[in-house]
């Protein structure tokens, strides 16, 4: 399994929406979200987002991801008004419907947006390194995926139907628009570049990086995964701090803690079996790591959780 796979094997969006937003005339919207996801389709016409001081354009067949925002703004591309209308009210309970926006003129614009929940712990490292808008120019082709025409189907099937496993359908149909935007955006940085994303492709790093992922709990050390990744131990440790900004066993110690974060979430194993699922000896040393990191034990950790879900 190559290093991005391995990389989002416990990233998994769940809770996704999705919306019919059709444009006519002099229209305009803004959405304010927290830690949620969102995608565009366009399917017909064009429009300008902006996330931030960051804006681009939009045409028919492209596909629009905002990674990390928490509010962005939508308009018609010979908007002429002032402010944003706030749409956030008017998405409650619009699901899978379609949405009006503007008052009157010709349908210029018919969008589907997509917006997912996701796991934060799991999924911080990457969306700390995303542009606010991937892919981050219009010109790019890759913006305009094959895939796009079996996603159009598959929504248009899910939305006309209540079947089971709709839910289940739709949260792996996003995670599928998620790799492949991320997928493009990987293989798109130039090889200088200070985004440690850089070593999902690194011919040597991505072979380590997979091993990691792959098997955190066993006893790694810097000579073991230079001898995976075909290096020697010293070259191995400056090339890895050089692309991904730490040395190697940090990554791996932070990858670890992480891990072990969704496994107490998840509470489907015991902190004794986490303990040995993440790699640590005994479970006062995975405890006092974890506390570093958390300022609670797992224990407190995994209550504080329950107890959020209760609420």
């Amino acid at each position: 399994m190559d290093a991005l796979s391995m990389l989002l094997e416990n990233v998994q969006l769940c809770e996704t929406r999705y919306y019919c937003l059709e444009g006519t005339g002099d229209w305009s919207y803004s959405i304010t979200r927290k830690d949620t996801i969102l995608f565009y389709w366009v399917m017909s016409g064009n429009f300008c987002i902006s996330v931030g001081e960051v804006s681009r354009k939009a045409h028919t067949g492209d596909m629009i991801m905002i990674p990390n925002a928490y509010r962005h703004v939508c308009y018609a591309l010979d908007y002429h008004g002032r402010e944003a209308k706030a749409l956030d009210d008017q998405l409650l309970g619009a699901e899978a419907k379609t949405v009006k926006l503007g008052e009157s003129g010709e349908l210029n614009s018919c969008l589907i947006l997509i917006e997912c929940q996701y796991d934060k712990e799991m999924i911080r490292p990457l969306l700390s390194v995303l542009p606010p808008i991937l892919p981050e120019h219009e010109d790019q082709p890759e913006s305009r995926f094959d895939v796009l025409d079996v996603g159009t189907k598959l929504l248009t099937l899910e939305s006309a139907q209540e079947r089971i496993g709709k839910t289940a359908v739709i949260n792996h149909w996003a995670s599928i628009m998620m790799i492949e935007c991320l997928r493009t955006y990987i293989e798109s940085l130039p090889e200088a570049t200070d985004n440690w994303l850089q070593a999902m492709k690194d011919p040597y790093l991505a072979k380590a990086l997979t091993a990691m992922h792959d098997a955190p709990n066993r006893n790694w050390t810097i000579y073991k995964l230079a001898e995976v990744a075909g290096m020697s131990r010293s070259s191995f440790a400056q090339r890895f701090k050089d692309i991904v900004g730490m040395p190697p066993l940090t990554y791996l110690i932070d990858y670890r803690l992480r891990l072990a974060a969704r496994y107490l979430r998840l509470q489907q194993n015991s902190i004794s079996r986490i303990s040995e699922l993440v790699g640590y000896a005994s479970d006062s040393t995975f405890s006092q790591a974890f506390k570093r990191v958390y300022g609670v034990s797992p224990k407190i950790y995994r209550q504080q959780y329950q107890n959020q879900l209760i609420a």
